[in-house]
């Protein structure tokens, strides 16, 4: 089944993200760290991959970028174990969550749910497939990204307060997993604005020199 998860993109039912997952990035948006993984979901048409743009709604000036760890899923999950967690990962992608925090803090003082700063068409800027052996998640992945040619966000997964098993853990007691569908686990600190003409370069680094990176142009 592994086989077909490189088509990921094409087969995914859902997008779970986990928000504020590093404490630097909690606090920089004057967050409360959360005890329990904190998730909301992307629709699969949120998806663009290069050499297409990520677009901005006409009605809005910017979005804030921030870069992910992505985690494939293999097999179906409900109600796993860490140790079943683990063998369910099917692979990896490098993942940006593009976000209208205008919009965001907008919806969340009227008390309203904020699917629409997070799920819009091109908000899920995505990688290809990543083979789960290249990276070795016992240690640390760096995750980076500029904009313009200026790095933004430079930080490692060792940093999460969720560990990918834990959120896999977490998210199967109340939402099955299925194949082909994806995690974001949460970003590191120095989110910030881009606006129509940037671009924005994020990639990863792990052991073994394993290195990958992707860009995107935010359309004029």
């Amino acid at each position: 089944m592994t086989g077909t998860l490189k088509n990921f993109r094409s087969i995914c039912k859902k997008i779970i993200c986990i928000g504020r997952n590093y404490s630097e990035h909690a606090s920089e948006l004057g967050n409360v760290v959360p005890s329990k993984p904190m998730i909301f979901m992307k629709p699969p048409s949120a998806f663009v991959v290069e050499p297409n743009k990520i677009i901005i709604p006409s009605e809005w000036d910017e979005l804030h970028h921030e870069v992910e760890l992505g985690v494939i899923i293999d097999k179906q999950c409900r109600n796993v174990n860490k140790d079943q967690a683990e063998q369910n990962i099917g692979g990896y992608c490098l993942a940006l969550d593009m976000t209208a925090r205008k919009i965001q803090d907008q919806l969340k003082k009227q008390g309203h749910p904020w699917l629409l700063a997070k799920g819009f068409d091109s908000s899920c800027p995505c990688g290809d497939f990543i083979d789960k052996n290249k990276l070795n998640l016992s240690s640390s992945v760096n995750l980076w990204l500029s904009v313009n040619g200026q790095m933004k966000q430079n930080g490692h997964t060792r940093d999460m307060i969720f560990s990918i098993s834990d959120l896999i853990v977490y998210i199967s007691k109340y939402i099955t997993l299925e194949h082909g569908d994806l995690i974001l686990t949460g970003t590191p600190a120095g989110v910030g604005p881009v606006k129509r003409g940037d671009q924005i370069e994020a990639g990863m680094d792990g052991d073994n020199n394993f290195k990958y990176s992707m860009k995107f142009n935010v359309a004029s």
